[in-house]
Parts: structure tokens; C-alpha cells; sequence
């Protein structure tokens, strides 16, 4: 009896080192670590090497950018077809009025603060050098591709950072995911032909960082910066405001609620309550200083440049009609509505963005912000840019900088198949698309139905079946 007491106790205790050990195998893994007889943990020693420290991995990044951007200019040069986007022109262009003491919005189609302006202001330089000329009016390009750089070791310091209440990864981990932004060839070839997404990669992530480390000041700031910069970031402020709750802000006397006076209502002392619950310090802090420094910007600008500002600047995104290089379902009704401004009444580009604004400024936020933060706002980037009436391959980056805050834990890694099927998807769909767009902007054929239009929709299925995923994610 006693042989097979001691025998019992053996066996339980091994059973339970197992069940330990499984459960600490689920921890490394949610945490973002590979398990050892997971696929991604078997690689190359070089290819670990890469991510052992900060130095090879940034230097690659920008060595694949300092290629890109040599290979520009021989492009430039040499084809029919530029590198640089025709946006980095409507930039230099504008940066040139400004230096010469012009309104940015002399020129035609600019549609940006002024800051940006500002920013390019040495691509207007013009010296004896054809070849220093060129330098110079690539700055811009430099500029744009070191702040790819900036957002990935800023990504991949919310990675290891835990103060969104889920465990951060170790620097190895955080560098890996990292990589899927810093060498991401889409990534690095739109900064390197002109696109400011990455100056808007910075702000995103160095808000994000500013509110997980509970900085609230500064997460203002760069909240009202950001909005002044670009429309778009003003979504996140629903989130970020639900998040700051007092029990993770610390603030927990601002939970306490008191029974009703003698003689108050008792559903008015419950409304208040509510109210006094809702306004903590730290969301009443982030809602003013956000907001000064937005209209603080505003007012700056528009006593520099008057209305021309206010319309270029934010009125013209409300009634918007572009319909080129656009991967959304309006894109048909857009090229219709240009060609026809009058053929009817409703203007469908000045009603489209409601259902976007539904999904990524309400019911996203208040569903996923208090689970997992940088998820939630993961998802609302990829409703906006989703639901969109104009999206176009610089509007992906805005939700590709979120991504690998959200695929440690995502179903696409814990089911490669799903991931992998997910991704290719993703590319078909938009190759697709590309090969009827081509078909229409350099060929001129008449490619609108079924063609055209078939693909925009089958592009915003597949990309719908994706935000559901990451919805459902977060939510299990």
C-alpha cells in the first residue's frame, strides 16, 4: 500500500510538471516567443544573427532604402515610367512656392498642411551643381525613408513594452516582428518614391508609445499634431480616450461612487455619477490639450494662408472625387461623379465616409480598446482605410506599422495555413485589381464592368474576412 502511495504521488507530480510545463510553453508563446517545435524557431544562424542586435537590422533596412533610392534616380532617368510618385512632385512644387514666399496652395492638387511644405523646403535649393540639384530635391525621399527607420525602433519598443497590460516580447522577439516593417519591400518603395506615410508611421507609434507609458500630456500633443497632420489619426482618440479608464490610469478615487444626498433622484445621482466616473483627470487632460494644440495649429495656419487652408486642408477630403489608382468599390461612381457632377442629386463621395466612421470611431473602439490597445487600433486603421471611398497602396502603411503589434498573438501565426492563405489573398485580390487599373490608366481600355469594378469588390471582401479576423482575435 505504501509502494503504491508513493507511486500515486509520482505519477501526479509528474503529471502536474507536464501540465506546468505546457502552460508556461502557451505563456512563451503568447508573448510573442516561438515555440521549439514551431517552424519560425528553426532558421539560419545568420538570419538569427540579424536580430540579435538593434545595428544589422537597421543597417539593412537602410541599406534597402539607400538602394531604392539610387535605383530611382537611374529610373528617373532612364524610363518612360518614374519612380518618383506624383505626389513627391505636388510636395516639391508647393515647398518651392513657400520658398519663394508664396501660399504652398499656389499649386494645384496640394492638399496638406503646410508644415509638410516646410519640411521639403531644401528640395526647392537650386545651386550650380546639376548633380547637387538633384541631391537636394531627393531630400525629401531621405527624409520620409529615415522615418521608416524611427517608426520600426519606436514599434519595436511598444513591443517589449507591456504597459498596455499584455506581456511584451523580449528585444529579439520585438526585432523580428519589428522586421516586417523595416524590410518590408512595399514599405521601403513607397517612402524611397515620395510618400510622407512614414512622417504619419512616427506620430502613430509615438502616440501610441506616449499612452502606454501614460504620458498624457505628451500623448496630446502628438494626438493634435497628428490630426493637424493628417486627417485621419482623429479615430484613435475614441480608443485611447475608453482605454484611460481610471483603474489603469491609476486614478481610482474617481471610480468611488457615493450614494444619492437625501431627497436627489436616484436615476439623476446615477446619471452623474456616470458622468464624474467617465471624466477622469487623465481623459479630461488628453481631450484639452489634444484640442488646443489642434486649433492652436489650425489658427497659426490659417492666419498665414486664410481660407485656401481650411478648404485644401480638411473641407476638400469631405467631397473628394478621386477616382485614380483607387482600389475602393466607389471608384466607379467617383469616375462617374467626375465626369457628371450634375447626374444626381446625391452626392454619394459626401455621404461614403458614415459607415467607416460607425465602424472605426464607435463600435470598434468601445468593443476592443479596453482588451488589447494596439489591436483595437489595428483594426479601426483597417476599417478606415477599408471603407474608404479612396484607397490607394500609400493608405495600406497606415494599418501596416499597427501590424505586428497585433500578429504575436494573431490567428494567422497560430494557424500558418490561415496566414499564409490570408496574405495570398490579399496580394491576388490586389493583383487583380492592378491588372484591370492598367488596363484603364496606361492602356486606355475600357475596363469599368465588369472588370474594374468585380475586383474593387473582391478586394474589399477579402480585406472585410481579414478585419474580421483581427476582430475576432482580440474579442476570443
Amino acid at each position: 500500500m505504501a509502494q503504491s502511495s508513493v507511486a500515486a504521488r509520482s505519477a501526479s507530480a509528474s503529471a502536474g510538471d507536464q501540465t506546468s510545463a505546457r502552460k508556461k510553453k502557451r505563456v512563451s508563446f503568447a508573448a510573442g516567443s516561438a515555440p521549439p517545435d514551431h517552424p519560425s524557431a528553426a532558421s539560419s544562424p545568420a538570419f538569427s544573427a540579424l536580430f540579435q542586435r538593434p545595428l544589422p537590422l537597421y543597417f539593412s533596412a537602410a541599406l534597402l532604402r539607400v538602394g531604392l533610392l539610387l535605383y530611382g534616380l537611374w529610373q528617373d532617368a532612364n524610363s518612360p515610367l518614374k519612380y518618383t510618385d506624383i505626389d513627391y512632385l505636388v510636395f516639391t512644387d508647393a515647398a518651392r512656392f513657400v520658398s519663394r514666399g508664396q501660399s504652398p496652395y499656389d499649386r494645384e492638387t496640394y492638399r496638406y498642411t503646410p508644415v509638410l511644405a516646410w519640411l521639403l523646403l531644401p528640395t526647392a535649393h537650386v545651386g550650380a551643381s546639376p548633380l547637387w540639384d538633384a541631391v537636394w530635391f531627393s531630400s525629401g525621399k531621405v527624409l520620409f525613408a529615415a522615418a521608416d527607420l524611427v517608426a520600426g525602433w519606436l514599434l519595436e519598443r511598444v513591443l517589449t513594452s507591456s504597459g498596455s497590460g499584455l506581456p511584451g516580447l523580449d528585444p529579439v522577439a520585438a526585432r523580428k516582428f519589428a522586421a516586417i516593417w523595416l524590410l518590408n519591400p512595399m514599405v521601403a518603395t513607397i517612402s524611397t518614391r515620395g510618400s510622407s506615410e512614414g512622417l504619419l508611421g512616427v506620430l502613430v507609434m509615438a502616440l501610441l508609445s506616449a499612452v502606454m507609458a501614460r504620458r498624457v500630456t505628451l500623448a496630446g500633443l502628438l494626438l493634435g499634431f497628428s490630426v493637424h497632420f493628417k486627417i485621419y489619426p482623429f479615430i484613435y482618440a475614441p480608443a485611447i480616450v475608453w482605454w484611460m479608464d481610471a483603474e489603469r490610469m491609476g486614478s481610482g478615487g474617481a471610480d468611488k461612487k457615493g450614494s444619492p444626498a437625501p431627497g436627489q433622484n436616484k436615476s439623476k445621482s446615477s446619471l452623474i455619477s456616470r458622468v464624474t466616473t467617465f471624466a477622469t483627470p487623465a481623459r479630461i487632460r488628453l481631450a484639452a490639450v489634444s484640442l488646443s494644440t489642434f486649433v492652436c495649429l489650425n489658427a497659426a495656419m490659417y492666419i498665414c494662408y486664410g481660407p485656401p487652408f481650411l478648404t485644401h486642408t480638411f473641407l476638400h477630403h469631405v467631397t473628394r472625387i478621386d477616382h485614380r489608382h483607387n482600389f475602393s468599390p466607389y471608384n466607379t461612381q467617383l469616375y462617374l461623379a467626375s465626369a457628371f457632377p450634375d447626374l444626381s442629386a446625391l452626392r454619394i463621395e459626401s455621404v461614403a465616409f458614415l459607415p467607416q466612421l460607425v465602424l472605426s470611431c464607435f463600435l470598434i473602439p468601445i468593443v476592443l480598446a479596453k482588451k488589447d490597445l494596439p489591436a483595437a487600433m489595428l483594426a479601426q486603421t483597417f476599417a478606415f482605410v477599408t471603407f474608404n471611398k479612396v484607397c490607394t497602396s500609400q493608405y495600406f502603411l497606415w494599418y501596416m506599422v499597427l501590424l505586428p503589434l497585433y500578429l504575436p498573438r494573431s490567428s494567422f501565426l497560430k494557424d500558418g495555413k490561415l496566414g499564409i492563405f490570408a496574405l495570398s489573398m490579399w496580394v491576388a485580390s490586389q493583383g487583380l485589381w492592378l491588372h484591370q487599373g492598367y488596363g484603364l490608366e496606361f492602356l486606355g481600355l475600357s475596363t469599368f464592368l465588369p472588370g474594374l469594378w468585380l475586383a474593387s469588390l473582391g478586394f474589399f471582401l477579402v480585406n472585410c474576412w481579414i478585419l474580421g479576423i483581427i476582430i475576432a482575435d482580440v474579442l476570443l
